[in-house]
C-alpha cells in the first residue's frame, strides 16, 4: 500500500496541480497586462506630478524656466485670496460632504423600502450624476437669477421673498454646494443602497422578535453594518469637495469679488494671469491640503475594520 501511494504514478497525478500553477505564473500575459496601465498612469499622472513639484520652484514660461526657490509659496500664501479660498474650500467641503451622507443615507432607506416605481425612482436620483458639470452649472445659473429665475418666481409666487442667490455675497458659496449636493446625491445614494441590500435580513428579524423598535434596529443594526459604505460616500465626497472647480467656476467664477473662491479657482485665476510658477506653486499646496485632511479620515473611518 505504501509503495502504491508512494510510486511515480500517483506523484505525477498529485502534482499538476502545482504544476499549473507554477506554469500560470511564469506567463508572460500578467506582465503584458499591467504594461499599458503602467505607461498612462506615468504618462498622464506621476511625470506630470513631478514636474508640477518641480516647476511650483520656478518662475516658467512655456520655453524657459528659471529656478526661484521658494518665492511662490511665499506669494501664493501672502495673498488675501489665498487664505480665502483656503477657508472656502474647507467651508465648501464640510457642506456638500455632511449632506450628501444624510440626504444619500435617507434617499437610500426609502428607495430600498417597498414603494412603487422604486427602480424607476432609482433612475431618476442618479441621473444627474451622468450630467456634465458645466451643463449643470449653466443651467442652475439661469434657475437661479434672482430677477428672472425659475427659482425666485416660484418662491414669489408663494409669498416669499428668494435672496441673490449668486450675487449675494453670503449666499453664493452656499448656493453652488447646494447644487453640488444634488448632482452628487445619486451617487451617494447608490453606495448606500448597495450596502443597505447586502445587510442579511436575519438580523433585522432578530432585533424585532427581541422587541426592537424601528429606531433602535437602525441605530444598532442598520448604521453600523453601513460603516463601510459611510466611510466610502464621505472621503469621496469629502475628497470630491476639496478639490471642486468646475462648478464653481460655471456658476460665479470665484464671485461675487473673492466670496466663493476656493483653492483650485485661486490657481487657475493666476495661471490666467501668466503666472504659471505661481499657480504650480498653488497645486503642490493644494496637493498637501487634500493629502493633510484625507488621510487621517480615511485612517479614522477605517480603524478597527476587520481585514478579510
Amino acid at each position: 500500500m505504501t509503495q502504491t501511494l508512494s510510486s511515480p504514478a500517483v506523484r505525477e497525478t498529485a502534482s499538476p496541480p502545482s504544476r499549473k500553477r507554477a506554469r500560470r505564473t511564469a506567463s508572460p500575459y500578467p506582465t503584458w497586462f499591467y504594461l499599458v496601465p503602467a505607461v498612462i498612469y506615468i504618462g498622464f499622472f506621476l511625470v506630470p506630478t513631478l514636474l508640477s513639484f518641480y516647476f511650483a520652484f520656478t518662475r516658467w514660461d512655456l520655453f524657459t524656466s528659471e529656478w526661484v526657490g521658494l518665492d511662490n509659496f511665499r506669494t501664493f500664501f501672502d495673498q488675501q485670496e489665498f487664505s480665502i479660498g483656503l477657508k472656502n474650500t474647507v467651508i465648501y467641503a464640510l457642506i456638500t460632504c455632511t449632506l450628501k451622507v444624510v440626504l444619500g443615507l435617507a434617499i437610500a432607506m426609502v428607495l430600498t423600502s417597498a414603494i412603487f416605481a422604486r427602480g424607476y425612482l432609482r433612475s431618476v436620483i442618479f441621473f444627474p450624476t451622468l450630467v456634465s458639470t458645466i451643463g449643470i452649472g449653466l443651467a442652475f445659473t439661469v434657475l437661479l437669477n434672482p430677477e428672472k429665475g425659475l427659482v425666485n418666481n416660484f418662491l414669489g409666487s408663494v409669498g416669499v421673498d428668494g435672496p441673490a442667490w449668486l450675487v449675494d455675497p453670503s449666499w453664493a458659496l452656499v448656493s453652488v454646494a447646494f447644487v453640488d449636493v444634488w448632482k452628487g446625491v445619486g451617487l451617494a445614494t447608490v453606495i448606500y443602497i448597495a450596502g443597505l441590500v447586502s445587510i442579511p435580513a436575519e438580523y433585522k428579524e432578530a432585533a424585532r422578535v427581541d422587541g426592537a423598535s424601528a429606531w433602535h434596529t437602525f441605530r444598532h443594526v442598520t448604521l453600523p453594518l453601513l460603516k463601510p459604505a459611510t466611510s466610502t460616500v464621505i472621503l469621496l465626497s469629502f475628497i470630491g469637495g476639496l478639490r471642486s472647480f468646475d462648478l464653481i467656476w460655471a456658476m460665479t467664477k470665484g464671485g461675487p469679488g473673492f466670496t466663493s473662491d476656493v483653492i483650485s479657482s485661486v490657481i487657475y485665476k493666476q495661471y490666467q494671469a501668466g503666472f504659471f510658477g505661481l499657480s504650480a506653486a498653488g497645486n503642490v499646496v493644494l496637493f498637501l491640503v487634500v493629502t493633510a485632511l484625507a488621510v487621517p479620515l480615511s485612517w479614522y473611518l477605517n480603524r478597527g475594520e476587520v481585514e478579510s
